[in-house]
């Protein structure tokens, strides 16, 4: 155990105070299992980490362990989890769990077994607590760490903070928020970086070139790592899921015909489909339908986006740019907690109740004209006037 505490000292010198993600003042750290989920790349060990070096009750009786440490090669987690408990050890930080074999059944025995532990974990978004040998969706808490907010993203690279609000906050008054960051600088030049490369936090530290191979690598240890790791995926199963994703990084966003998908692929409908959910699901992928109810909704996806604007630059090296606003929309959307399905009249319809049409500053009223509720989310434009929100404020929603 020596060797655990000397490598957590090791990597907390790396970790500063001088940005924490909005999550992390929203989680009830103090929850007995706290499970932290989300895409790579976006802060979750960084998170895990602030907490152990500013906020944890005792750093003495705190551990860090990263799921795949040769350290387990001879020794179960379940073992480390009750000599550091027998030892005194009140608080567990472990990070990438789903690498963890088992790791499931060894969580809900710490859970069952070790009641005075409070127990901390990390794993991919793909992570099911209610797969495997145990149902652990009523003994852990479990929240999503997204990619960076436009918003967040202004904090952390420019040092400028402004607070979160609702979109329908922001509907109501789009000109304060507009007013609170035009005093402070031009939006517009920034929400192009943003869109390039700024939904990662560690875009910041890197130039565009190497940001972007770092982004594929991100993108390829999702497909390659926690897909096999999480759905059991075979390296045949892996290759196709690339296929798919290249398939669908070429004419992103679009209406899927499952069938032609099948074909060109080699595959099955149902196969396809199962893909498709499991690359929404690693956070690759937003899939939307119509705003409708019952079975046909559950059938396929209407429209497929790519999750994030970062993927649709490292996936196609110019996209066009009625895709990256319309990927934007639905990304800062969905990530704030808003449903957001697609429209008969314009382009989406957000909580069942605000329809949107997405495009640039030239683009009129004629779509959404006989709509209720109705406005345009625009791109290019500085000043919120009438019923016309700029694409960029839709940033601050969380």
């Amino acid at each position: 155990m020596d060797e655990l505490y000397q490598y957590q000292e090791e990597i907390l010198e790396k970790i500063s105070d001088n940005f924490f993600r909005s999550l992390y003042h929203e989680l009830n750290w103090n929850s007995r299992f706290l499970g932290i989920t989300g895409l790579r790349g976006v802060g979750k060990t960084t998170m895990l980490l602030q907490f152990l070096k500013y906020d944890a009750p005792d750093r003495n009786k705190t551990l860090y362990v990263t799921a795949d440490h040769p350290w387990f090669y001879d020794d179960s987690l379940l073992e480390l989890a009750q000599n550091f408990s027998r030892y005194g050890g009140t608080h567990l930080l472990i990070d990438e769990i789903h690498r963890y074999p088992n790791w499931s059944r060894e969580i809900k025995n710490i859970y069952d077994g070790l009641p005075d532990l409070q127990v901390i974990f990390t794993a991919s978004s793909m992570l099911n607590l209610l797969k495997g040998e145990s149902d652990l969706s009523r003994r852990a808490l479990n929240k999503e760490l997204t990619g960076l907010s436009f918003r967040e993203y202004l904090e952390l690279r420019y040092g400028h903070s402004f607070p979160a609000i609702s979109i329908e906050r922001l509907l109501e008054n789009p000109e304060e928020t507009a007013d609170s960051v035009l005093k402070k600088l031009k939006p517009l030049p920034a929400f192009r970086d943003y869109l390039q490369s700024g939904y990662f936090p560690f875009s910041v530290t890197q130039q565009k070139e190497s940001f972007r191979q770092l982004l594929n690598q991100v993108i390829n240890a999702v497909l390659e790592v926690d897909m096999q790791l999480v759905e059991d995926y075979s390296a045949s199963n892996t290759i196709k899921v690339k296929k798919l994703l290249g398939v669908i990084a070429e004419s992103v966003p679009f209406e899927p015909n499952i069938s032609k998908i099948a074909e060109r692929l080699e595959m099955g409908r149902d196969t396809v489909k199962t893909y498709l959910n499991n690359l929404e699901r690693a956070r690759m992928l937003n899939l939307l339908s119509r705003s409708t109810k019952g079975v046909a909704a559950l059938q396929k996806p209407d429209k497929i986006y790519l999750e994030n604007t970062n993927l649709s630059y490292a996936l196609k090296s110019n996209p066009q740019a009625g895709t990256i606003r319309e990927t934007l929309f639905v990304n800062q959307l969905r990530n704030a907690g808003n449903s957001v399905e697609l429209a008969k009249s314009g382009d989406f319809i957000v909580n069942r109740k605000l329809t949107f049409e997405v495009g640039g500053p030239s683009k009129d009223n004629k779509q959404i004209r006989e709509t209720d509720n109705a406005y345009l989310a625009l791109d290019e434009l500085e000043h919120p006037y009438l019923n016309r929100i700029p694409l960029w404020l839709f940033g601050f929603l969380y």
